[in-house]
């Protein structure tokens, strides 16, 4: 099954695709990337991928624009190299928070890259948890959409008593993906009335619905300044939370992120791998879970034609 499927590693995220291919039970094929003096990437796949299903793993994460620049070589060298299928497999799709023109003579960049990715040779794309479910639609490839819910559900309700527990949306934009975590946990919702004055500086106003003497979970796509967790776990506070915990798919733990999140009373903070975490970002609240197995499945599922859609 595996002999004509090749999988590939960006710069941004190698231990997430090595351990893809553990699941999987393949090597990460070889490729080099370097930089010539005038500081142009070089990109090199070292071993033939003519007629293979390839696949190429590369998160969107800081420094953004490096390893975006790096993936649309990759996926061209891969093309000239006569790949019959090329997926691009992008844990984290940072500009999918560009997805409308909320200002004058801006640029919807998330529709902007999608086309890139699609001129630089990709003929599909394998994601997760977009942080605007209509990004998906600024693709004229096929969009395999994954979500880490079901992954962070199961490690909370693992060890917390549900019957406790309320799930709090950040704000009302997120209250539709904070309502499918709090579905599945089978408990309550509330959500924050908040207001944002920027995009690192959050004004928090009163909670909607019952957080009293329960465990809240705050539940996030991704956790970028901190701004917002913070604030959030101050109002949760005020209103009489007993605990909170939080849940997010992406730690992309921006600026003074972890300098933020450690002064507030926030017991865990379970995120995934779709992002790497430097040593020098982790934390003790800080747990993170593997997603590389469900990446490894949907792989599988798409190199084999099955469907992908029972593992949303």
């Amino acid at each position: 099954m595996t002999d004509d499927l090749k999988i590939f590693s960006g710069g941004s995220n190698p231990d997430l695709a090595t351990e893809i291919c553990g699941n999987i039970g393949i090597h990460l094929s070889p490729m080099e990337t370097s930089r010539f003096s005038n500081d142009n990437l070089f990109v090199q796949i070292k071993e033939s991928v003519r007629e293979k299903d390839v696949f190429v793993v590369q998160s969107l994460s800081t420094p953004v624009s490096d390893h975006l620049m790096e993936l649309m070589i990759t996926l061209d060298a891969l093309r000239s190299a006569s790949a019959k299928r090329i997926t691009a497999v992008i844990p984290y799709y940072s500009y999918a928070r560009s997805d409308k023109k909320d200002a004058p003579r801006i640029s919807i960049a998330a529709r902007l890259v999608a086309d890139l990715l699609k001129t630089a040779g990709a003929d599909r794309v394998l994601t997760m948890d977009l942080h605007a479910d209509a990004v998906h639609g600024f693709f004229s490839i096929p969009v395999d959409h994954l979500t880490a819910i079901p992954t962070i559900c199961d490690y909370f309700a693992a060890f917390l008593d549900l019957s406790k527990v309320v799930v709090v949306a950040t704000d009302a934009g997120g209250a539709k993906r904070a309502g499918r975590f709090a579905k599945r946990l089978d408990t309550s919702l509330a959500i924050i009335d908040k207001r944002r004055l920027s995009d690192s500086d959050v004004q928090q106003g009163l909670v909607v619905g019952n957080v009293k003497g329960l465990d809240a979970i705050i539940f996030d796509d991704e956790i970028s300044t901190g701004g917002t967790l913070v604030s959030t776990v101050e109002t949760l506070s005020r209103a009489g939370a007993a605990k909170v915990y939080v849940g997010a798919t992406h730690p992309v733990l921006c600026g003074h992120a972890v300098e933020k999140l450690n002064q507030t009373f926030i017991s865990e903070i379970v995120v995934t791998n779709t992002v790497h975490v430097p040593v020098e970002k982790q934390f003790p609240q800080l747990k993170s879970l593997s997603v590389a197995s469900l990446f490894a499945r949907a792989i599988k599922h798409i190199h084999t034609g099955e469907s992908v859609s029972g593992l949303f």
